[in-house]
């Protein structure tokens, strides 16, 4: 029987990912074994430092993409959200699962955002979590959050955070749905590009690997994922500053949330655009996109917020853990 090696990471979370590949590919694929295999990662041996202070992005790719080019493993299954903009060039994002929950949620006893306590202590390793909550409430203090979502939890359950902000996604995915105090608007906290969607990567030259990414996909993910992975290529990159974009259907049409803050002097953008299905056909959908994003490059100058094009480096988010916030 063939077998088909399915590259991840160790956490929980990882490995639900993993597992829900595992059964979409046993489902359309019968004749097939799919079989998991755990890859440590950067991301995975430091759970204290922000992200973006050792690498941003890519702390949770690169030893898999090493595994996927060494031929270790067949396909790499990730949170498209940890993906960094540019990948080399032997691979490829080749699938999408069905989107989960793409929106931010509050974890917190129950107690919904506005009535947390004046000055409430809210875990998150996002800053593009940190500036919007703060745009809703100045008074709340942001304190960087790494580890497992049980243990995240656990920190607000014994009173050690008053609240922490997570994506609906990954709780859901680990049947923890019932610790979710507040499901966030996109027009409040917009999510970061990719959030909910998990991704298939293999090699350019693995035809049958590409066969089934495809085979497991839902085409209006499909059409999610590639707007928003073309709309942080058009910005310059997606982890020199907080941005977030989300691609969502609304009844035939599509509607385009683009968000945007500059660390250095909390300065944001938030704008939206509906969409048809054919804008976002694959041959136009750049040419959409390109005509929003002069719209809201243009904003941006006006309000003096620097692009991640304008940004060497993660510096401008690495720098903002520095500051009291």
């Amino acid at each position: 029987m063939e077998t088909v090696r399915i590259g991840t990471r160790g956490s929980a979370l990882a490995l639900a990912q993993a597992h829900l590949t595992q059964d979409l590919i046993q489902r359309e694929f019968p004749q097939l074994k799919a079989e998991i295999c755990v890859i440590k990662t950067s991301g995975d041996k430091d759970h204290v430092r922000s992200l973006v202070s050792f690498g941003g992005q890519g702390v949770f790719v690169k030893e898999i993409e090493e595994a996927l080019l060494e031929n270790r493993i067949d396909i790499a299954v990730h949170s498209l959200k940890d993906v960094p903009d540019s990948m080399d060039a032997r691979l490829e994002l080749s699938g999408f699962l069905k989107r989960e929950n793409p929106r931010d949620v509050l974890v917190s006893n129950g107690v919904r955002f506005d009535d947390l306590k004046p000055n409430a202590k809210i875990g998150t390793g996002s800053p593009r979590r940190v500036l919007q909550l703060k745009k809703m409430r100045p008074d709340v203090h942001c304190v960087n959050l790494r580890g497992n979502l049980p243990s995240r939890i656990e920190k607000v359950k014994t009173g050690e955070l008053d609240a922490i902000l997570l994506g609906a996604a990954g709780l859901n995915r680990l049947g923890l749905a019932k610790s979710i105090s507040e499901i966030f608007a996109v027009e409040n906290v917009t999510p970061a590009i990719g959030q909910g969607i998990i991704a298939i990567q293999s090699c350019v030259n693995n035809l049958r690997a590409k066969e089934i990414a495809k085979k497991i996909s839902d085409e209006t993910t499909v059409i999610a994922a590639r707007a928003e992975r073309l709309w942080m290529n058009l910005l310059g990159g997606g982890c020199r500053v907080p941005m977030g974009a989300i691609l969502e259907p609304q009844n035939k049409n599509f509607l385009f949330t683009a968000y945007l803050s500059d660390p250095a002097n909390g300065n944001f953008l938030r704008l939206a655009q509906k969409f048809s299905a054919e804008d976002l056909a694959e041959n136009i959908c750049e040419k959409s996109l390109k005509n929003f994003a002069e719209k809201f490059i243009a904003e941006c100058r006006k309000k003096n917020i620097r692009l991640p094009s304008d940004v060497a480096g993660t510096e401008a988010i690495a720098a903002f853990w520095n500051a009291e916030h």
